[in-house]
């Protein structure tokens, strides 16, 4: 019989992506499975059910019975994980590690899920990771939300009234979101700088037109992620950024690990040492902020008329290529173990294995294993 695969409308806030597009759902049936879809399910990101052409569309409750496969795209409420079918599959970016109770209600309800936050960061995952495309989306939002916010404009102009100056921009972190941010404001002609600790970035940095900034101070960790500090380091690194944020006029930050709080990078001593006018917008605020002012959804305008803005679910503003991109991670993901419409989970490899958060009972990721036992 073949394995239905479902996706439904996101219920969280502001949440506009959806995890199947009728592009994806094609593949999906093309591999041999049943599709069906909630109504209205891809209406927030500009696809009409009528889009998912030869799927099924029923309502909500519907959807989530018959699913084998349920495709999310924010983490399934306690409601809908108690309307899965035991031994149901989820997928999606999960969360585990801030709400145990869900992480509970999927193991007692024996569903397999995995959590595509944990997919390990291998040249072979690179087309199923969920992290690095809606960084990518992050990254570009945040530089426009930069650009409408600042008093400047951001490119050189030459005009009858004499020559204006180009904004000087700082992007803070090279990852993805941050190489993403780096390009976007080179588009708009801003005068860009980028600054990681990681050395290796230099050149990543450098590729795209920007000048890397170096403060004294190396932090190359494994995992593609910088080790911790030491409070020297930290310091050292501290003075030598206070010092440069005084001729800044727009800073984006986008520094995050997955799982952990955002490292605090920009104190409220700094704040007050730009120039009034300046404009910080922080990616990681939902994650605690690389600005020690950041609030999640908030701006917040210094003393000294320094807007500080606190970003909140950026991949969502720009929902149909977000959608898109997201989808396709899904697939990619779905089709090492969907063969001729069956879903069969191999277990030897190292993204499914890793991946998974819970399976038959248990919970299988270890870190979140010991968070919930220890409640």
């Amino acid at each position: 019989m073949a394995t239905t695969v479902a996706a439904v409308r996101e219920t969280v806030p502001g949440e506009r992506r959806v995890s199947l597009t009728p592009e994806v759902a094609k593949k999906v049936k093309a591999r041999g499975a049943r599709v069906v879809l909630q109504d209205g399910a891809g209406a927030s990101a500009y696809f009409a059910d009528a889009a998912y052409i030869d799927c099924e569309v029923l309502d909500g409750s519907a959807a989530l019975a018959q699913a084998d496969v349920l495709l999310t795209v924010q983490p399934p409420s306690l409601e809908e994980i108690s309307r899965l079918k035991e031994g149901a599959v989820v997928i999606g970016h999960l969360q585990p590690h801030l709400v145990p109770e869900r992480t509970k209600a999927l193991r007692d309800r024996r569903i397999t899920s995995f959590a595509m936050e944990l997919l390990p960061r291998t040249t072979r995952a690179q087309a199923m990771d969920v992290l690095s495309s809606q960084a990518a989306v992050a990254g570009y939002k945040a530089v426009l939300i930069a650009a409408e916010a600042a008093p400047k404009f951001f490119p050189m102009l030459t005009t009858a009234a004499g020559t204006i100056r180009p904004s000087k921009v700082l992007i803070v972190g090279a990852g993805v979101a941050g190489l993403q941010a780096i390009a976007t404001a080179r588009r708009l002609g801003a005068q860009v700088e980028g600054f990681d600790v990681r050395p290796e970035t230099r050149e990543q940095i450098e590729s795209l037109g920007a000048k890397f900034l170096d403060l004294g101070v190396s932090a190359a960790g494994s995992g593609g992620y910088a080790r911790e500090l030491t409070q020297e380091e930290r310091d050292t690194q501290q003075q030598a950024l206070a010092d440069h944020l005084k001729g800044i006029d727009v800073v984006v930050t986008t520094a995050a690990v997955p799982g952990r709080k955002a490292p605090r990078i920009i104190s409220s001593a700094m704040v007050a040492g730009m120039k009034p006018g300046s404009v910080i917008v922080d990616i990681a605020a939902e994650s605690g902020g690389n600005c020690e002012l950041s609030e999640a959804g908030k701006t917040i305008v210094s003393a000294n008329g320094v807007s500080v803005i606190g970003t909140f679910n950026l991949p969502a503003s720009a929902p149909v290529h977000a959608s898109e991109m997201y989808a396709r991670n899904l697939y990619n993901f779905l089709e090492l173990s969907l063969k001729d419409g069956v879903l069969t989970l191999d277990w030897s490899d190292e993204l499914i294995a890793k991946t998974c958060v819970t399976h038959a009972g248990e919970i299988k990721h270890e870190p979140t294993k010991l968070l919930v036992e220890a409640l």
